[in-house]
């Protein structure tokens, strides 16, 4: 019986400075050859995922922006794109209460030109993105994305940030600065749902291995939720099993435990 598994890249695929260890990418091959399926399912939006070498790996397709983007074998399957008023909305109270956002689309990332000047991640996503990384000088039409982050800085008026989209998104909070909102009762789980559906794959033959807050939902919601050993608390817990480190063998290990390789 075909299985599909689900894999978040950040802490999971690669490390936080985007090396991969040579066993996930042979057990990911392994997976795939002997007749299952493997899906990348991110926090990120897919203008965000664009890697030769993650994509070198070799993967049958993509769940992106918490489950808002569903593509398969280069096929885009499913997309939720934000209404433009609603992105106008985001745009400006973001910058009257001083909160600098990245705007995150299919193809382009929109990010405010201050607020980020200390923040690594964002030298990182200009220098990955290039062009596709635009200084975001208010709202106009041509933005089109999936979802938004921001960083929560000591002057952030976050409470009316809050108050003013809260009925719209959901709020995951990371290390206590870095926000991520998705649009309201979506997330990595909703796209794999989608996908199963669409698929006709059961609950049972569904896997998913993940390491972090975003991947709460995505770890509860398949058959076989799998926790990193380099994994926060807080996934540990959500987990079916918990594998090895990352630079332990953690995905060989996993896909080897449940005797998917």
């Amino acid at each position: 019986m075909q299985k599909i598994v689900f894999f978040d890249i950040d802490g999971t695929i690669w490390d936080w400075n985007t090396n991969i260890p040579e066993s996930t990418i042979r057990a990911i091959r392994m997976l795939r050859a002997n007749g299952h399926k493997a899906f990348l399912c991110s926090g990120r939006s897919r203008g965000n995922i664009r890697s030769k070498k993650l994509f070198d790996i070799g993967f049958d397709g993509i769940i992106a922006a918490c489950g808002n983007h569903v593509e398969m074998d280069g096929k885009v399957l499913y997309e939720k794109i934000l209404e433009p008023k609603l992105v106008e909305r985001i745009v400006n109270v973001c910058e009257e209460n001083r909160m600098p956002v990245v705007l995150e689309g299919p193809y382009r990332h929109w990010f405010s030109e201050k607020g980020f000047e200390n923040d690594p991640y964002m030298e990182y996503l200009i220098a990955d993105m290039g062009e596709d990384a635009v200084i975001l000088r208010g709202y106009s039409e041509e933005i089109h994305v999936n979802k938004f982050s921001a960083d929560v800085l000591p002057y952030t008026n976050f409470a009316a940030v809050k108050t003013a989209l809260e009925n719209e998104f959901d709020f995951m909070m990371h290390d206590e600065v870095v926000l991520e909102c998705t649009p309201k009762g979506t997330s990595k789980a909703t796209g794999i749902a989608w996908l199963c559906e669409y698929l006709g794959i059961s609950h049972e033959d569904t896997y998913a291995i993940g390491d972090s807050i975003n991947d709460l939902e995505m770890l509860k919601c398949v058959g076989h939720g799998i926790a990193m050993g380099n994994g926060t608390q807080v996934a540990k817990d959500a987990a079916e099993y918990v594998t090895t480190d990352i630079h332990e063998d953690g995905i060989y290990h996993a896909l080897q435990h449940y005797h998917l390789i």
